[in-house]
């Protein structure tokens, strides 16, 4: 017998890390489908009680710990652990998560707390795994398929709301689940009487938060890694889905996702390698097509007085009124609903969170969480900005840009305390961290395909 060679030793050694890729990016994959819903209200989604609500319903949270807690044994057995630069950084999301801890312990609901804590931790856990577990699963693409193929769930599910499901579902609610529900949440009651689509997330905006961290990394792997087909069929994949996740976005009628986005197009265009004539041209065009269609979509809101903009005032000042109250410890994890029910206006509406996952960081687990979360996001902001020439540049250029959007989306709403959301920009961080510090084995050419001849 011929020894085996050094390659498919190689290839022998790292295929338990390139199945753990899989089974981590399928795990995210499945928790933006079906654990979209804020962690605060884990007690309010029910156990799906036959097959029909197991596919279509949303699924407990308490699942989503347990099947995170199996990829994570899976991931111990896989893991690395060697930390080659950027210590600081690798030790804060621990730092912060050490202080929600502490913060509990002053908390004043434990109830609240104790949810929060939980979901903070499986963020941390899902860092982690990223940043000792995938480092070395070779190409990219094992861990993000879940994720693409969960986005087309999403559209599909939106497209599916917006083209009469939405309506099948108010009729259904109000005539068989209202009635036997003693308490339902008036968030809940204000988002089944829009016409605003959420897909399969918490709410129409969390919609957004969902869309700015997929759809960039999803149009550039249908450029760039469908190789099973021709050019001009993968740019004609790229502009479907990215039609599809506009048209949602659209309907979801997130006034600052719309914005976000633009945005993110903006900086997409700053990157091609056009002169820089075209590029002024094309972001040129872009903006006023999107400012002409964010001022077409939205002249009533403005004209009614933007209502929710007002809102996120009060409760941005409530919130910096709490700070201020207990500028150390905070109210604790998840509690800013408790003083802001005293201290809001009679007029306003009553809210669990801040909608500024950086404001209610401050205002639950006092400056110290405040400050650890920002510098952990700023930080992996600064330091994983992708440069031109690294391995797989334009997988990780999109990947950055959708988290750019998504922490950008959290100055307006609380997308930290959805685990859909959180669980993936935790693991995104952690990877790109990983490898900017060391970028992977290239030698891995996996594509979603064989070359197109």
């Amino acid at each position: 017998m011929k020894p085996q060679t050094s390659s498919a030793a190689n290839q022998t050694k790292s295929f338990p890390a390139q199945s753990f890729a899989v089974v981590f990016g399928a795990l995210l994959g499945l928790a933006m489908v079906k654990f979209g819903n804020v962690a605060i209200f884990e007690r309010q989604v029910e156990w799906p009680a036959n097959g029909w609500e197991w596919a279509l319903n949303p699924w407990p949270v308490k699942l989503g710990y347990a099947l995170l807690a199996m990829v994570a044994m899976f991931g111990l057995v896989v893991a690395r652990w060697e930390i080659k630069s950027s210590r600081w950084l690798v030790a804060l999301p621990a730092v912060w998560l050490g202080w929600q801890f502490v913060s509990a312990t002053r908390t004043v609901d434990a109830t609240l707390t104790g949810a929060t804590v939980k979901h903070f931790t499986s963020c941390v856990v899902c860092f982690y795994l990223a940043y000792f577990a995938l480092r070395h699963c070779g190409s990219p693409l094992r861990f993000l398929a879940g994720l693409i193929v969960a986005l087309g769930v999403v559209i599909a599910t939106g497209f599916e709301q917006h083209f009469g499901g939405l309506e099948e579902t108010r009729k259904y609610f109000y005539a068989y689940e209202l009635p036997r529900l003693p308490n339902v949440p008036p968030e809940y009651l204000k988002k089944i009487s829009s016409d605003r689509i959420w897909a399969t997330l918490f709410y129409p905006n969390a919609l957004a938060g969902a869309l700015l961290l997929l759809l960039p990394v999803t149009v550039m792997v249908s450029l760039k890694h469908f190789t099973r087909l021709t050019v001009g069929a993968r740019q004609f994949v790229a502009v479907v889905v990215a039609a599809g996740a506009l048209a949602c976005l659209f309907w979801s009628g997130s006034k600052g996702g719309w914005l976000l986005m633009l945005l993110l197009g903006l900086v997409a265009l700053l990157r091609l390698p056009f002169a820089r004539r075209w590029k002024l041209a094309f972001i040129g065009v872009l903006l006023v097509a999107g400012l002409a269609g964010f001022g077409l979509k939205y002249a009533g809101f403005f004209r009614k007085g933007a209502t929710s903009v007002s809102a996120r005032f009060d409760y941005w000042q409530a919130a910096l009124r709490t700070t201020e109250a207990n500028p150390f410890f905070g109210t604790g994890p998840g509690t800013f609903g408790v003083p802001y029910q005293r201290i809001k206006k009679p007029e306003s509406e009553m809210a669990k969170l801040v909608h500024n996952d950086y404001l209610q960081q401050a205002s639950d687990s006092g400056l110290v969480g405040f400050a650890a979360l920002a510098a952990f996001v700023i930080g992996v902001l600064i330091k994983t900005w992708p440069r031109k020439g690294e391995d797989w540049d334009a997988v990780r250029f999109a990947i950055w840009l959708g988290l750019a959007g998504w922490w950008a989306q959290g100055f307006l709403e609380f997308g930290l305390y959805i685990p859909a959301l959180s669980w993936c920009g935790f693991a995104w961080m952690g990877w790109l961290l990983a490898t900017a510090a060391k970028p992977f084995d290239n030698s891995d050419k996996t594509h979603l395909g064989s070359p197109a001849k």
